[in-house]
Order: C-alpha cells, then sequence, then structure tokens
C-alpha cells in the first residue's frame, strides 16, 4: 500500500448516472445496485478526470493509503472489457441464438400507418436485435438509417412509441444505470463510426440516471468522428414530453 490520490465516491449524493463510468478511461469505475463505485483501487490513476463529469458533485479526490496504480493491470482489465462487448457473434453463436442474428423487417405501408391510427396493433420495428450489448456493429440495418437510442423505459412510458418516435428508425435500446456503460461507449463509436448514420435521436426518461445516456451518446459521436444532427427527447415518468432539443450536425460537431 502507499499514500496517493484515488476517487472517493459519496454513495450518498450518487444517483447512478453512469457519466463517471464513461469519463474513465481506465474502467476503474462501474455502477453497482445503482451505485458508482472503484472496481479496484490499482485502476485508478487519482488524475480526476472524471471529476467534472459527475452532475451531483459525488466525486473528489483524497489522499490515503491505496494500492498503487498498476498501468499494466489496467490495460488488462480493459482487454477483458473489450472483450465482453463489442466483438461480433461468431456464426455458431448467430445460428443457436436468435436474439444476436441481425434481422430487417419492411418498412410498413400507408395502410398498416392507418390501422395503427384507428387503435389496431401493427409493429414499426425496422429491425432485429435492439439491445445495444447484441447489435452487431455492421449490420445491414444500420446503412443510411435514423438511429433511435432509447432508454428501457421509454417506450412503456410513451403510449405512441411506435408511431411517434419509432416511425423510419433503427432501434438501439439500452439503460445507463443497470448496463455497463463503457461498453454502451465503445459499442455505439463503432457503430456510427463504421456506418452510414443519417441522423440520431436519443429517447429518454427525466430520472437523473437517464441523463447518462445522453452523455454517453455525444461522447460516442465525438469520438467517432462523425457529425450527424442530433435530436434529444426528455420523456416524464407519465409520458409527456418534458423537453425537446435539435442540433444541427455542425453544433453537435462543435460541442465534442
Amino acid at each position: 500500500m502507499s499514500v496517493r490520490n484515488i476517487i472517493e465516491i459519496d454513495e450518498e449524493k450518487c444517483d447512478g448516472c453512469g457519466n463517471c463510468v464513461i469519463a474513465c478511461a481506465e474502467g476503474a469505475i462501474e455502477i453497482h445496485d445503482g451505485k458508482a463505485r472503484i472496481v479496484k483501487e490499482s485502476y485508478c490513476d487519482g488524475l480526476g478526470a472524471c471529476l467534472g463529469e459527475c452532475p451531483q458533485g459525488a466525486l473528489t479526490v483524497v489522499v490515503r493509503e491505496a494500492e498503487p496504480f498498476d498501468e499494466e493491470a489496467v490495460k488488462e482489465h480493459l482487454e477483458r472489457l473489450k472483450g465482453k462487448s463489442g466483438r461480433e457473434p461468431t456464426a455458431e453463436a448467430k445460428a443457436a441464438c436468435p436474439s444476436v442474428s441481425a434481422m430487417s423487417f419492411a418498412v410498413p405501408d400507408s395502410s398498416a400507418l392507418a390501422r395503427i391510427g384507428k387503435g389496431e396493433s401493427n409493429s414499426l420495428l425496422r429491425n432485429w436485435p435492439v439491445q445495444i450489448e447484441l447489435l452487431p456493429i455492421n449490420a445491414p440495418f444500420f446503412q443510411d438509417a435514423h438511429l433511435l437510442i432509447a432508454a428501457d423505459c421509454f417506450a412503456f412510458a410513451a403510449a405512441d412509441f411506435h408511431e411517434q418516435y419509432l416511425d423510419g428508425k433503427v432501434l438501439a435500446v439500452g439503460c445507463p444505470k443497470l448496463d455497463d456503460t463503457s461498453l454502451y461507449l465503445e459499442k455505439l463509436t463503432n457503430i456510427l463510426a463504421e456506418n452510414t448514420i443519417q441522423a440520431v435521436t436519443i429517447a429518454y426518461m427525466e430520472v437523473p440516471c437517464c441523463s447518462g445516456l445522453v452523455h454517453l451518446v455525444k461522447k460516442a459521436l465525438t469520438a467517432s468522428g462523425r457529425a450527424v444532427p442530433l435530436t434529444t427527447i426528455k420523456l416524464g415518468v407519465q409520458g409527456n414530453v418534458l423537453e425537446r432539443e435539435e442540433l444541427p450536425a455542425g453544433e453537435m460537431a462543435a460541442e465534442g
């Protein structure tokens, strides 16, 4: 053990938004049970790059006894994280499990949309899978797509999710509080970098942890080098739209 700088997390202030996870290049922070926690002391360099990303002020740098920072261990840790997420499923896995087999569905015609307007049940889903962790990076449905990145809960709160938000878009779903956002960041960055995505919409909930999805997608856009129009939609827990912001491609690039 040595006395050095290390990040300390105030669990009372932490709302589990996951912004610090995204900001930590060493992968030293994860979300467990709705709170940010240090994975291992030797992964944290104590430089505090994550401090400014916490909206609740839950992170501080303290000086105390801690395991020495281990750069080699960090490299191995990051390789393990990379292996858990972004690699494409094998052909055998795709054949065995339909959940990871990329499928595109026909675009609904005007009669299908009319039936939805009359209250009949018709899906406007255009792709499978939809979970971010399962999406193949180079799936054909990403070409020239408008990508809708939605929080898990959004579709349950929005009564008109299919016709109002999903129509004409390719869907990617995830939860920044419950899932590993570092894996999300890598997957979304690769999807944006390797495909001709035309626009991105982020659909998220008003709960504080869900804002991490917006931060994550903006960081993925910057990392991918892509400049595309970005729309963010914040929904209340009872389905009412609280905020909607539209950023032209140039403005998003300037933010990055």
